[in-house]
């Protein structure tokens, strides 16, 4: 059974599952469901076309589902999606999709988004990932599985950012992160791997040694970024570093950042 404070207004239409508890002040709108268990603390508003997993949390003053900040939005259909046991801190905006961007803002599950940070529209974000205080990440951006966006920084629209990387505070990205990178400096280098998530996932040390060779065959070797990349393909054996290779040479509209630039 949930329990909806006297002073909540839950617009008729919404989904509610069982035992979600929604706080003073907070506004669901017509087209929300919010999955079992979900917590709303205060002041929390949840409108649009928005859905939300079970056992997600959202702290006071968080606003998902709310229309895009892109002035080519003219009000067509478009969705949020948040997926399950999210932790969504004090001030947190989430913007829905838009049509150009394929009309759906996505997160996955086991996210941490701390207070103040940004997910605006059509971004898909992986699981587990986390987005540090009053970090930004703009429309159409890809986060995959395992990334860390430090706080205060800023990711450019259209930018992916590859499985395990890691962003440095105050860190202002403008082109791909490659899986497993390290991205620092106030302009986004790519400066080594994040090996401390590595070590931390329990990642064999026959791949973090691969995927230190794969790095420096990336920084120094011969051809074009795109070609040493090839290259690395045809040679290595270890999944995380096919997993580079995949990201480097899939589909993008940026291009990359690249060891020492």
């Amino acid at each position: 059974m949930s329990q909806v404070h006297p002073s909540a207004v839950i617009e008729d239409g919404a989904i509610l599952g069982d035992g979600v508890e929604i706080g003073p002040f907070c506004v669901v709108g017509a087209n929300v469901v919010l999955g079992d268990r979900v917590q709303l603390k205060s002041h929390v508003v949840v409108t649009g076309n928005t859905q939300i997993g079970e056992d997600t949390v959202v702290f006071s003053f968080a606003v998902l589902g709310e229309i895009p900040q892109d002035l080519k939005f003219k009000g067509e259909a478009c969705q949020t999606i948040i997926g399950k046991r999210n932790r969504i801190r004090e001030h947190v905006t989430v913007n829905a999709g838009t049509e150009g961007g394929g009309g759906i803002t996505k997160i996955g599950d086991d996210g941490l988004f701390m207070a103040g940070c940004h997910i605006a529209h059509d971004a898909q974000i992986g699981d587990r990932v986390i987005v540090v205080n009053s970090a930004a990440v703009a429309g159409h951006c890809v986060l995959e599985d395992d990334v860390i966006i430090g706080g205060l920084s800023g990711i450019h629209q259209w930018v992916r950012i590859g499985k395990g990387a890691i962003i440095g505070a105050v860190t202002m990205v403008t082109n791909d992160v490659i899986p497993y990178g390290l991205v620092q400096a106030p302009r986004g280098e790519l400066d080594g791997l994040n090996l401390v998530g590595l070590k931390r996932r329990g990642v064999q040390r026959s791949d973090i040694t691969a995927l230190r060779a794969a790095f420096q065959m990336l920084a120094q070797g011969e051809g074009t970024f795109q070609e040493r990349a090839r290259r690395l393909g045809d040679e290595t054996d270890s999944s995380y570093v096919k997993e580079i290779v995949g990201f480097i040479t899939g589909q993008s509209d940026r291009s990359f950042l690249t060891p020492g630039g």
